[in-house]
């Protein structure tokens, strides 16, 4: 009976959760739909996406959001937290024929209250210029589909451009467009501008200016999504074959490259100072990588299925002033400084250039803490921090400054004593265990049962961030990296070479999965895991962004997933994929199911974080203490359950 109530709890939707900063809480009538509220039968659909843009209106509510679910596309005033949502009065809607939306983008410098500019990619290739606003249809690229004729996976304007905008298709291949010019009646013929390790650019030979300027092919199979850096001098890749690359855009110069631990990547982020990237994939991690290092410096385990959209926080993210402790002098050198960033490029500039302030040489350092989250196809929302401890793991730690149970695991304590490592860790309150020796390392306050951080401490305002922020969580990890067998099996059969394991260590790691509640991972054993999913034909823990009706693009996955094999069996244990106990891994502060389907979006705004799922629901999240700022007064009935945190 017990099992049977955990299990149904598990299953539970949840609607609100709690973090250090507060209870974050689903507003209800917030939630944007088709208007008939009707769930949508998402099989053989692309992805639901969201886009926002603020078009500056006078009168304070000049947030839209477009969206897309099946064959239609919507474009509505966005509310928020504010009021609840008006689905019966879209400003556009549009029904496609014989194509699907498959992503959108918005130019926030064009955006005003009677205009913008909104790209939309298909799953035919083709690109469309829309306004909703004036409801007018500017162009069309790609038309004839002479460019490339497979899914467009992933469209965006260039950062700080009203014209130049770039399109990835399922194909591999990226294209530099301009709004001004036309894409010609025949195909594109090109000529090669730059060429390096799996990635080469051409340019467009033509007479006269036409599309594309350049073309760009990155890997092997899908290239399924890319990101410009705040400043928007890098791109950073996803790709299908498992690979994230990171270039200098202008220069077209390859910076860094990462590989998954196996499968390919989905989705791409940068942090708001552009010093780390987090991608995930199918191997149901996220993986966190130093831009200056081109390293990967933390992974993170909490999702069961396919990892689908990874986003940083802004707003959360959090800096500190604080003393400098000692032999900190290697600060300045681990952040010497190779682009700097511009602010007014989000809603968080001030989160952004206390940021900044890592890069210059004063004598007070400032403490940093990341919040990213992430949402996958398993249904469930994770929320992670990045801290010094995981940054910085060669440096000591303020005294003062917060909880961790990153540990040593070549010399745990006796029960009951406070761990003293590299990191200064104090009041700690439950435990972990480590091969047969019971230390208490967790962090004050954590639940591990749920991984859910309790509300700040007294004192502190519900929508204000404490003073002190915790450490993340992070299963221990041994100092000697092994190739044991956790690592291994992994990795399953496509690694046969021998390898040397060491006891001790892999003991000290399975033993620390099963301490904090991480029976295995989900997907351990790789050749099972992709035979179950070939078996049930994908059902749900299908990536629906690799859903295509072409022969063609079935043929480029076979092969890139036997490109990714071989190079997984290259790769492993190298710097560009540690590893599993090479690297920290982290724990998520948050891990709660809270859709049907599948999750496709997680956008963090200034008052809300939104979610999106395959069955057309776009959800609004309430950051602690703004669920008030949803008047009841002029609706009552849609005053969602629940008082202010």
């Amino acid at each position: 009976m017990a099992a049977e109530g955990g299990g149904k709890e598990m299953n539970e939707i949840k609607t609100q959760f709690t973090t250090r900063e507060g209870v974050y809480k689903l507003l209800t009538h917030s939630e944007y739909s088709r208007p008939n509220r009707v769930p949508f039968n998402s099989q053989g659909s692309n992805p639901v996406k969201v886009s926002f843009v603020n078009v500056n209106d006078q009168s304070g509510n000049g947030d839209r959001i477009c969206f897309n679910v099946g064959r239609e596309l919507y474009f509505y005033i966005y509310k928020g937290v504010r009021k609840a949502a008006d689905l019966s009065k879209p400003i556009d809607k549009r029904i496609y024929k014989g194509t699907q939306p498959t992503c959108h983008d918005f130019n926030p410098l064009t955006a005003t209250a009677e205009s913008v500019s909104l790209l939309v990619g298909f799953s035919a290739g083709q690109v469309q210029l829309i306004d909703p606003i004036k409801k007018e249809t500017s162009k069309l690229f790609n038309e004839e589909r002479l460019i490339d004729k497979s899914r467009v996976t992933c469209v965006r304007w260039v950062p700080g451009s009203e014209s130049l905008f770039l399109v990835a298709h399922s194909s591999g291949s990226m294209y530099l467009y301009n709004v001004e010019n036309t894409c010609g009646t025949t195909a594109p013929h090109y000529q090669l501008l730059k060429q390096g390790e799996n990635y080469a650019v051409h340019t467009c030979k033509s007479k006269s200016a036409r599309n594309p300027l350049l073309r760009w092919t990155v890997g092997e199979g899908a290239l399924n999504e890319f990101a410009f850096s705040p400043d928007g001098k890098f791109l950073a890749c996803a790709s299908q074959d498992g690979f994230l690359r990171v270039f200098g855009f202008d220069a077209a110069e390859l910076h860094g490259t990462m590989k998954s631990y196996f499968g390919g990547l989905l989705c791409v982020c940068w942090s708001p100072d552009g010093r780390y990237i987090v991608a995930g994939g199918e191997d149901d991690l996220v993986t966190v990588w130093s831009f200056s290092d081109c390293r990967v410096i933390a992974r993170g385990h909490g999702h069961k299925s396919w990892v689908s959209v990874v986003a940083f926080d802004h707003c959360t993210t959090s800096v500190e002033d604080g003393d400098p402790p000692a032999e900190f002098s290697g600060s300045d050198e681990e952040f010497h400084e190779q682009i700097h960033f511009g602010a007014g490029r989000d809603r968080a500039n001030s989160a952004h250039s206390r940021l900044s302030k890592r890069n210059s040489t004063d004598s007070r350092p400032v403490s940093v803490t990341y919040r990213f989250g992430s949402v996958g196809q398993d249904t469930q929302l994770c929320l992670w921090d990045l801290t010094e401890d995981i940054l910085f793991p060669h440096l000591p730690l303020s005294r003062t400054r917060t909880h961790t149970n990153v540990m040593s695991a070549s010399s745990p304590p006796a029960t009951g004593q406070t761990t003293t490592t590299t990191t200064t860790v104090s009041t700690p309150t439950t435990t972990t265990t480590t091969t047969t020796t019971t230390t208490t390392t967790n962090p004050s306050g954590t639940n591990g049962k749920d991984n859910v951080s309790n509300s700040s401490s007294s004192g502190n305002t519900p929508n204000s961030l404490p003073s002190t922020l915790p450490r993340s969580n992070s299963l221990p990890h041994s100092s000697n990296p092994a190739g044991g067998s956790t690592p291994n099996s992994h990795t399953g059969s496509s690694n046969s070479s021998t390898t040397t394991t060491s006891t001790k260590g892999n003991s000290i790691i399975d033993s620390a999965f099963i301490a904090t509640g991480v029976s295995k991972f989900a997907t351990l054993s790789l050749h099972d895991s992709r035979k179950e999913r070939h078996e049930k034909d994908h059902k749900r823990n299908h990536s629906m962004g690799h859903i295509s009706s072409k022969s063609s693009d079935k043929l480029n996955q076979l092969s890139s997933t036997r490109t990714a094999k071989a190079d997984a069996a290259k790769t492993l244990g190298t710097t560009l994929c540690p590893r599993m106990d090479e690297v920290p891994l982290l724990e998520p502060l948050v891990c709660k199911k809270i859709a049907h389907e599948r999750l496709t979006v997680l956008i963090f705004l200034e008052d809300c974080l939104v979610t999106a799922c395959q069955e057309g629901f776009v959800c609004t999240w309430a950051r602690p203490g703004k669920v008030g700022l949803q008047s009841s007064q002029n609706n009552p009935a849609n005053s969602p359950s629940g008082t202010v945190v």
